[in-house]
């Protein structure tokens, strides 16, 4: 009994139950528990403590098996043969309600075992602390429970609950846990941690199992919350009012998890390179759960803002107490490891649904990633090698191989092994591998996941990756702010003919037929976009690597609004000739002008000579070996307005961030002599050649180039003058 009375009296003293204030009414729907009211002024007994949990459990009841909450069958979701589940969502209610129902191939005490292992299946579950125990006179169990959410985005804070869980088997045999909310912002075992939370409100929830004759399962479950959405900026507000939101993250996530393990027992599941499926799960879990840790950086893992006063676009934390890597190399003059660097942003995005712009990230890489960061990144891991990027002069060949390592059974999440092939510039290393190996897992792809988020999170890892490899997470989530309903799906499915952003630019094609219905359907579609970079570094390099992971992020976050604005349904609807002007105004017709002004000028062709006057000369000049590129003359200095996809790489730039960068920032001093001194020759016979030289990428890397070949790009009158172009030959960095 001491146990028990101590419970009670930190009830009675720090802690009031909500019920505790006034009768026992649900505010989520009309209906009223009809337990005795006197037992809600008794909670100093262990008595009185029993009825509040009963009338828990009745509240939870009413909405897991009756119609306390005016459910919804959940969109996207339709029952029948080839179902596995039934899910639906509050229709009006205070708070957001989900509701899961199904068979599963467990018994009762594994499956309560696997969903009190909440961090397990709900990823963004930071911490489940069972703060006391005591067994109740009817064979139940009393628990007070506090639990850390991490927040999904850098806009908002994340949410704890202090709740009381009720554990106890029915007299028909059926098990059933519930919880709820215990009152009071500042309890809980551990306040000074609580400080970085919002205390959210957890209503009567959790799950009942009934056991079945042949084997296996039913389960219920309910999630109802009031995740306190006025705490949180107005632009992310939907996402916390959401019931479809939290029928993804938690209710919909606890069922299929419970299905993956069953099936994973089973047999059933089969996963390649010998792994085992609670290895992949785990690997799954600590991508997961490091990218979480990056986006929110509490105080109490080790993280601190740098130089942040509110403005910057891009901020940074450092982590010193995380350690990845604590080898040295004094040969090398390599630093000893000083923590963690981490580079985060959001950002809105408009009329883009979040499958098409993940599949085109992972499918995709050199569209936005730089491989010398990925391969700095990957050696600082591996060796201690914390050098600067640039210093090893490694070019990427463009490939990346995806092996897969398993999925989901229903292949809402993917991990796989991504390679990334290089070849190394330095003689020295020439018969030295430096390709990149990541661990990715990619998540919210299943087309009928409606309100699910989409993530794409990667991690550096030997090309051997043992169980416990070190992981330092990066990567991307994208979360739909609006409900797609209707034609959303016929959006997110004929958004995957757009991977290829040069590709598919015939007039009146069925893909842009396509993609024109499709506009209409997601023309107020918003999601917000986070991106978090972590990066290891030595004690000597801290101010070169912040520096570095700024301008980084903010090349990421250019590349993906280009890539947003390409692979929109409103950017597809428009005629061919205009696919690329999002980017770049006037594309198609600027890439015939160089072309041709080029085979006039020098005699020769710069593609394909059947493809100058056709639509795919776009396509041949995006994808020249050599850096292309083009500025206008209407300022002085000349500022760039175009560049292929070798020029992109040679500036390190985007097409968004090129029109900033002018002329003399990029030409080395013997380049820009030899430009100066031939620019009226130039500008008398159409063009000129650059000896061999130096140019300077936007992050003050040398790349050295064989020739250039300057010449004025002719508008259509073939009189006027439209811009001068550039095409560096056989480029590589130093």
């Amino acid at each position: 009994m001491g146990l028990c009375d101590n419970i009670c009296k930190l009830l009675t003293s720090s802690i009031v139950l909500q019920a505790a204030a006034a009768p026992i009414t649900d505010a989520s729907c009309d209906t009223v528990a009809t337990a005795p009211q006197h037992s809600l002024r008794d909670a100093s007994s262990p008595a009185g403590l029993l009825s509040i949990a009963e009338e828990i459990l009745a509240a939870f009841l009413s909405k897991a098996t009756g119609t306390a909450i005016d459910w919804v069958q959940m969109p996207g979701m339709k029952p029948g043969p080839d179902s596995v589940g039934i899910f639906a969502v509050s229709q009006s209610c205070s708070g957001v309600a989900a509701r899961a129902c199904g068979l599963v191939s467990l018994e009762p005490m594994k499956i309560d075992e696997i969903l009190k292992d909440r961090p397990s299946w709900f990823r963004d579950c930071r911490s489940v602390e069972v703060f006391t125990t005591f067994p109740t006179g009817n064979g139940g169990t009393i628990e007070l429970v506090y639990t850390q959410v991490y927040a999904p985005t850098t806009l908002a804070p994340a949410r704890d609950f202090w709740t009381l869980r009720y554990t106890k088997t029915l007299e028909n045999g059926n098990l059933a846990v519930c919880e709820r909310s215990l009152s009071g912002s500042g309890t809980g075992p551990n306040s000074a941690s609580a400080a970085q939370f919002v205390r959210a409100e957890m209503l009567p929830s959790g799950y009942l199992i009934r056991p079945c004759d042949g084997g296996g399962s039913i389960i219920h479950i309910v999630d109802h919350l009031n995740l306190k959405p006025w705490s949180v900026p107005e632009v992310v507000r939907p996402l916390y009012e959401s019931s479809k939101a939290v029928a993804q993250k938690m209710t919909i996530a606890a069922f299929r998890y419970v299905r993956q393990v069953a099936q994973e027992t089973s047999g059933e599941v089969v996963y390649s390179l010998g792994r085992q499926p609670a290895v992949l799960r785990t690997f799954s879990q600590r991508l997961s759960r490091g990218f979480n840790e990056a986006v929110n950086g509490f105080n109490d893992d080790g993280w601190s803002l740098m130089n942040c006063d509110g403005a910057e676009d891009v901020s940074l934390a450092i982590n010193s107490s995380k350690n990845v890597n604590t080898s040295y190399d004094p040969v090398n003059s390599l630093a000893f490891h000083a923590g963690v660097l981490c580079a985060k942003a959001s950002m809105l995005i408009q009329n883009v649904p979040p499958i098409a712009l993940i599949r085109f990230l992972r499918e995709h890489r050199s569209e936005w990633a730089d491989f010398n960061v990925d391969a700095y990144s990957a050696a600082s891991l591996k060796t201690g090698s914390y050098v600067y990027p640039g210093m090893r002069p490694t070019r990427f060949t463009g490939s990346q191989i995806i092996m897969p390592l398993g999925h989901t059974i229903e292949q809402e999440e993917l991990l796989e092994v991504v390679r990334l092939e290089s070849h190394p510039l330095a003689q020295e290393d020439t018969f030295m591998s430096r390709d990149v190996h990541l661990l990715q897992m990619c998540t919210g792809i299943d087309e009928n996941a409606v309100g699910a988020c989409s993530e794409l999170v990667f991690a550096p890892i030997n090309e051997m990756f043992p169980d416990d490899a070190v992981l330092l997470p990066s990567g991307f989530r994208i979360i739909p702010l609006h409900s797609e309903t209707g034609d959303s799906k016929h959006t997110w499915k004929n958004s995957n003919r757009t991977m290829d952003l040069t590709s598919n630019l015939e007039v009146g094609s069925s893909a842009s037929q396509d993609a024109a219905a499709a506009a209409a359907s997601t023309s107020n579609f918003r999601s917000v976009l986070t991106i978090a970079f972590q990066f290891s570094f030595g004690s000597n390099l801290q101010d070169d690597v912040a520096a570095m992971a700024r301008q980084y992020v903010r090349s990421v976050v250019s590349a993906v609004q280009r890539v947003a604005v390409a692979i929109s349904p409103s950017g597809l609807s428009l005629p061919s000739e205009r696919r690329l002007s999002s980017a770049c105004p006037e594309a198609l017709t600027l890439a015939r002008w160089i072309c041709y002004s080029y085979r006039c000028h020098t005699g020769t062709e710069l593609v394909l000579s059947d493809s100058v006057d056709g639509d795919s000369v776009l396509k041949h000049l995006w994808n020249h070996q050599d850096a292309i590129l083009c500025c206008s003359l209407k300022s002085l200095p000349p500022v760039f307005m175009f560049a292929n996809q070798a020029g992109l790489d040679m500036l390190e730039t985007t097409l968004v961030a090129l029109q900033d960068i002018t002329l003399d920032k990029i030409l080395g001093d013997s380049a820009l002599k030899a430009f100066s001194a031939d620019f009226s020759n130039l500008m008398h016979q159409g063009f000129a050649y650059i000896p061999a030289g130096i140019c300077i990428s936007t992050m003050g890397r040398h790349a050295s180039f064989e020739q250039a070949i300057a010449w004025k790009v002719l508008a259509e009158d073939e009189s006027t003058v439209h811009c001068l172009a550039f095409s560096f030959v056989n480029w590589s960095f130093l």
